[in-house]
């Protein structure tokens, strides 16, 4: 199984910049860097769509992005904790006789 690697901002936006450049394709460019084109390719739609910034010394998301994925992953945290305690109670509830 392989090991999740881990990009830095500053790298997945030259990787783009170098993709969006005449003359290359983003296939040559993932070849190149040693990256799956599937993975280049995502990060190049999300900079198309405006879901990162591209400016260079920023982080790629928004702050109210980053606050937006927050609170989505805390939110299914406690989901699944208040489904947890509902089958707890119905379990203890049951009558044992």
């Amino acid at each position: 199984m392989r090991t999740r690697r881990k990009f830095s901002d500053e790298f997945k936006r030259e990787a783009v910049r170098l993709a969006t450049q005449p003359g290359m394709t983003a296939t040559a460019v993932a070849r190149d860097l040693g990256l799956e084109r599937s993975v280049l390719r995502r990060w190049m739609l999300n900079a198309e769509e405006g879901r990162t910034d591209l400016t260079p010394g920023r982080p790629l998301k928004s702050d109210s992005q980053a606050e937006l994925e927050q609170l989505r992953r805390e939110l299914a945290r406690v989901k699944m904790e208040r489904d947890i305690l509902k089958k707890a109670l119905g379990y203890f509830a049951k009558d044992p006789t």
